[in-house]
Formats: structure tokens, sequence, C-alpha cells
């Protein structure tokens, strides 16, 4: 299924139209929350013999987890903490059940999915579906730790470090459970199953109120990294949750945008909507943009070729931010289970 998250899940306004279309999903909430409680409750994570450190969010879609992965992963190398980390990630959108090694040669975003074919340009993707098999299949690639892209609910294996990743300009939306609302877990479940959080942007609705006394909180933003011309004008495209957040990071670079398209999250583009796209950037001579994430589900030619522009984007730390997470990272590395085999706690 393809999510186009709902206008009123991100209603901070309070209207009263959006505020009755929660309100008549309510129920469908509660009885979401139970099932999903219960799951929680039911799991019986096991131990995957080397580090696992879990990024992850309390909403669907959007919360800036696979940017935040990829600095775990250059800060890991940047201290030298393992000497062969890898990235673990289920794949959404992909039909591959795995586990695999994603080769960017032979494996495309129909395959694995698209944010895995994005971190592996960083450093090795395992794909699966089953968290626990990728774990087993990691270790026996001689990997020493795994950066696990989302999966803050997943319960079938531990996590030695989660942090749970925050859109500070949007936060938990309306607060409310799906389909209500975007949270896929309660704010206190989450919170409980986070030894830090990781705050992306301004935190503009103050989810702050909901962080525990004690919890540890990194903040960073992001921005733009590839340098793009910003004389023409661009024609800009996306497929991603909130494509709001690629909109304002075209304008943190500067970039003249005359139109701009979007569609839902992870769309599968088709030959006729790209050659669409073509025609309408050379009706008003101007350049296609799009960002990483899409370029990952673009034919090859159409990126190779220079038919479009990509939009990059990284996180900057700020504060003690890096120096406080290369710590919490260090002290989940030390032994206190890591080196036993893949076991029920």
């Amino acid at each position: 299924m393809r999510l186009t998250p709902p206008p009123f899940w991100y209603d901070h306004e309070h209207r009263p139209a959006a505020q009755a279309k929660a309100a008549s999903l309510s129920a469908f909430s509660a009885l979401y929350v139970i099932v999903h409680l219960l799951h929680q409750a039911l799991g019986r994570p096991a131990r995957a013999g080397i580090p696992v450190i879990c990024l992850g969010n309390l909403v669907v879609g959007g919360g800036g987890k696979t940017p935040a992965a990829l600095a775990v992963m250059a800060l890991i190398r940047k201290k030298n903490l393992f000497k062969a980390p890898c990235f673990l990630t289920r794949g959404y959108g992909g039909t591959a059940e795995g586990p695999l090694l994603v080769d960017p040669a032979r494996h495309n975003a129909a395959a694995v999915g698209d944010e895995p074919l994005l971190l592996s340009a960083a450093a090795p993707t395992i794909v699966s579906a089953d968290r626990v098999k990728g774990a087993t299949f990691a270790k026996s690639q001689g990997f020493d730790a795994i950066v696990m892209d989302d999966g803050l609910q997943n319960t079938g294996l531990r996590k030695d470090l989660s942090i749970v990743v925050i859109d500070g300009a949007v936060g938990f939306g309306n607060e409310m459970l799906l389909p209500a609302g975007p949270l896929r877990t309660p704010i206190h479940a989450g919170m409980k199953k986070a030894d830090a959080v990781l705050i992306i942007g301004a935190d503009e609705t103050n989810v702050l109120r909901h962080v525990p006394e004690g919890l540890p909180v990194l903040s960073a933003a992001m921005i733009p990294v590839t340098p793009l011309d910003t004389l023409p004008e661009y024609v800009a495209f996306c497929g991603i949750a909130r494509p709001e957040k690629f909109w304002t990071t075209l304008e943190q670079a500067e970039l003249k945008v005359a139109e701009f398209h979007k569609f839902a999250d992870h769309h599968p583009y088709t030959q006729g909507e790209l050659e669409t796209l073509v025609r309408r950037a050379e009706t008003i001579k101007a350049r296609l943009v799009t960002t990483a994430k899409d370029a990952a589900r673009l034919p090859p030619d159409f990126v190779i070729g220079g038919k479009t522009d990509i939009l990059a984007v990284e996180l900057d730390w700020s504060g003690g931010s890096e120096n406080l997470l290369a710590d919490m990272i260090g002290k989940a590395a030390t032994p206190g289970g890591h080196d036993k085999e893949l076991q029920p706690r």
C-alpha cells in the first residue's frame, strides 16, 4: 500500500473539520492500540550476538529515519567504533524477503526497496523481512555491528541502543493512533523503548514535553549537500511521506521552483509519468530535480543520462550531540550479551 498521510493528521491549528475526521476514526484507533500493545507484550526478542543500534520513530513515515541511519553510520566510521558495521532494513516496497546483501548492480527498488539502495551506497546493507534472520545472516557474513533503519516496534530482535527519531516540524501530528492520527504506538510506550531521542530541526510542536526526564535528547538539522545551479528554474517532483520536507530543502538550497509535483510515498514511477515531467520541464525551459530516495526508483538512464538533478541531504549534528551519541554507541558495544548466539531474552 502506498501511503499518502491525510492532512488532518498534521493539523496543528485544531480546525473543526480535521478534529471531526480524527474523532470519527477514534474507535478504530482504540482497537488498533489494543492489538498493538498485546503484540508488543507477547514479543520475546532475541539477541543478535553483535550490537544492534536501532533508528525508529513513533509515526508512520517521514520522520527522517534513513538520513539518521546514514548519519549514525558516518559517525561510527569517523570514530572507528566498529570495524565492519552494516545496515539492516526490511526493504519496504520491495519484493525480496531476504535475508540478502544488497548489490546495486543487480538489485533495483522493485526488488529491495528504495531506502536499501540509498543505504547501500554508504555501507553494506542487508534486507530481511525477518529481522532475526537478518541479524543471523549479518553475523555469519562477518559484520560486527548492525545499524537498523526502522524497527523500533519490531519485537523479534533485541536492540542495544534505540533512538526515537522525530521530525521537529510536525512532531507527532495530532498525537492520535492509527488511523485517526499518524502514531503507530502510544507516545509513552514508545518513549519507554527509547535510550535517546533525536529531534531533527526546530522543535515546533514542543515534543520535548513528552520526553521523560533524564532521557538524552540529540539534535540535528537536515541540510542539502548537493551543489546545484541556482540560476535555472526547476520542476521538482517527489514521492515521499512528507513532500513539504523536500520543498523546505529546495528553499534552503535557494533553488527556483517553477512547478512542484507530489506523488505517494515510495511511488513507482511509470514511463508515462516521467515523460510528462520531462515535457513540463522542456516547455518552460527548466530542469527536473528530485530527492535521492526518489532517484533510487528511477530508471538508470533517467539519472545517469542527466534528465534530472538529485538534491541530497544529510544530518548536521547540533551542540554536543555527535560526541554524546558516540559515547552511547561505545557503551552499547561493550560486552553484555552480544557474544552469545541468537536466543530469546
